[in-house]
């Protein structure tokens, strides 16, 4: 009888100690206090765009509503009730999810019972942080452009440039530093749905994940896509940053050809635009405005017009009167065949504006930038 008992207690023991199974479905239990019975409220999931899409709805009724289901992975969604302003995002996960609706301010509801959403909120929080940090830095240096504080401003323009390279890496540093969060693979696919998504390193990011990430159904869904859009990336190889420029010959207006290599300078900013391109021809200002500036230090300038297409009657003359109307007196290039544009397709581009900041040696140190961070990135590379 004493052994019975034992090998009962034993028994007991092992029960007690068996891990607790992962839930198949999700249950969420909303209170949404002050909202009215019979308002409806929309579970939504978000897709990789970044548009939603409704998978479910719900009756309030004494201030509570529920959603049941299930999902293949924890998964970017939403909340919003038709009398309350906004939605609360949040990740939504096999597991009993709690919700108090704050129909106040719906975004700064409170959750329990997400595991992801730890990690989701916790990304927000610094993300906005260092964004934060960004725009101060910015309006800084709007409020200081006399030359009376222009060591001030060489100072902020350096401490704006550290937080903008740290706002542009975050995404990279946090899926390294959280290899296990399923959020990580929600950032990888936010970022490379971007133009400027560096596939390459968000490849290698995903190949550092735990396994379990890997395999799970998101991360094979995931890896399909990433594998694709890699493919495409390394078409553009050639002029990312870190690779010397490729030369190019256009003609000029006057007929003439010439060549990248023939006007490279100290620094050498390649410039897609047209006559047609309002942005283009809004940022023209600025840049004669920091070509006039930096010209006699070494700074050169080569503008690759898009003009061509079919709605412009007479592309060279629009091309070339923009260029006298807007004094860009640098050297002026194009083959006038809109985005077919020989030089145009090398550089792969899909749309303009769109610039090359190249150093002494011709490599590729920037892209795309405008305004204060043109020629800040200018003024840096002159003085090295």
């Amino acid at each position: 009888m004493k052994n019975v008992l034992i090998f009962t207690f034993i028994g007991l023991l092992f029960i007690g100690c068996k891990p607790e199974e992962k839930r198949t479905d999700y249950i969420i239990n909303g209170k949404a206090e002050g909202v009215y019975n019979g308002v409806r409220s929309y579970l939504k999931t978000v897709q990789k765009n970044g548009r939603e899409r409704i998978i479910d709805t719900a009756i309030v009724v004494d201030e509570k509503f529920t959603f049941t289901g299930k999902v293949p992975y924890p998964t970017r969604s939403s909340i919003s009730i038709n009398s309350v302003n906004g939605k609360f995002n949040f990740m939504l996960e096999n597991s009993v999810i709690d919700i108090t609706i704050n129909k106040a301010n719906i975004t700064q509801s409170e959750i329990t019972g997400s595991s992801s959403q730890n990690d989701y909120e916790r990304y927000q929080e610094a993300f906005s942080a260092t964004h934060n940090e960004t725009v101060s830095l910015r309006m800084q240096l709007r409020n200081n452009r006399s030359n009376r504080a222009l060591a001030m401003r060489d100072s902020i323009t350096r401490l704006a440039q550290l937080a903008q390279k740290k706002l542009q890496e975050f995404p990279l540093n946090f899926i390294k530093n959280n290899k296990s969060s399923f959020y990580s693979l929600a950032v990888i696919e936010t970022e490379s749905a971007k133009n400027n998504a560096n596939i390459d390193e968000l490849f290698t990011a995903f190949n550092n994940l735990d396994s379990e990430l890997k395999t799970s159904p998101k991360g094979v869904s995931l890896k399909v896509e990433l594998e694709n859009l890699l493919a495409a990336y390394k078409k553009k190889a050639p002029v990312n940053i870190g690779q010397i420029a490729p030369n190019f010959t256009a003609p000029t207006p006057d007929g003439n050809t010439v060549s990248l290599d023939d006007i490279k300078g100290k620094v050498t900013i390649i410039d897609f635009w047209a006559a047609w391109c309002g942005p283009c021809r809004r940022e023209n200002p600025n840049v004669v405005k920091i070509y006039n500036k930096y010209h006699d230090q070494g700074l050169e300038i080569i503008g690759v017009s898009l003009d061509g297409s079919r709605a412009q009657k007479n592309p060279k003359q629009t091309w070339i009167n923009a260029i006298e109307k807007d004094k860009l007196t640098w050297t002026q290039v194009s083959n006038l065949q809109y985005f077919q544009d020989p030089v145009a397709q090398l550089y792969n581009i899909r749309a303009i504006p769109a610039t090359f900041i190249l150093d002494a040696e011709g490599k590729i140190v920037a892209k795309n930038l405008r305004g204060y961070a043109l020629e800040a990135k200018v003024k840096e590379l002159l003085d090295q």
